[in-house]
């Protein structure tokens, strides 16, 4: 049997949907498949991101902003947006049983010093790390009820 597939999506795909997968596959372990996608994919990972879930033990540097048309033809069970934009612009999966939306700042905007954006990541990770933590154990729940 294959892994339920959870689509995280954002507009650029360049932060919030990458620290939220790279989160939720280490917190899912192989109860799911984990990928992100963006609206409008801004063609790369932000550095910054790829720093901050290093400071956690979390690899996301082999990641790739992908458009969310990568997806429509793929079962997807739940979608989860991290923005408004994505919410709004989202479409509707074949086999999607499960929708969610936690909207989260796009650390992308941080204004001031390196160490001032670092700082707003680290926030912006923090909560994504939180929020995702807890679904995964939720899911986990669920499976141990079944």
């Amino acid at each position: 049997m294959t892994k339920p597939t959870a689509l995280i999506l954002c507009t650029g795909n360049s932060c919030r949907s990458h620290l939220a997968e790279g989160i939720l596959r280490a917190a899912a372990g192989d109860m799911l498949d984990v990928q992100s996608a963006g609206s409008k994919p801004a063609g790369y990972v932000h550095p910054l991101a790829i720093k901050v879930m290093a400071e956690i033990g979390i690899d996301i540097a082999g990641h790739r902003s992908k458009h969310l048309n990568e997806f429509l033809n793929q079962p997807i069970e739940t979608v989860i947006t991290v923005c408004g934009n994505a919410d709004q612009a989202c479409p509707i999966f074949p086999g999607q049983v499960n929708r969610h939306h936690w909207g989260f700042y796009d650390p992308a905007h941080a204004e001031g010093s390196d160490e001032e954006k670092l700082e707003v990541f680290r926030r912006v990770r923090d909560e994504i790390r939180r929020v995702f933590e807890a679904y995964a154990a939720g899911r986990k729940d669920q499976l141990k009820a079944k």
